[in-house]
């Protein structure tokens, strides 16, 4: 059951017409790909530091993945 109320939602303001589209650079490099065997190393949880934070990422029985702060 959900007990929020939609209308107390932040709306996240548009960004400029100029920044909408932005051009694809093609000698831009891929996004770093790390697979989650190498990532976890056999383990289910590992902690990540970001920004002063800790979050943990955790494999679940299903092996999806679930971030955490």
């Amino acid at each position: 059951m959900n007990t929020h109320n939609p209308h107390e939602f932040r709306v996240r303001p548009r960004r400029p017409a100029s920044e909408e589209h932005v051009q694809y650079d093609q000698f831009r490099t891929p996004p770093r790909t790390v697979s989650s065997e190498a990532l976890f190393n056999g383990l289910y949880e590992i902690g990540i530091n970001h920004g002063g934070s800790l979050y943990r990422l955790k494999i679940t029985r299903q092996g999806k993945l679930i971030l955490n702060k």
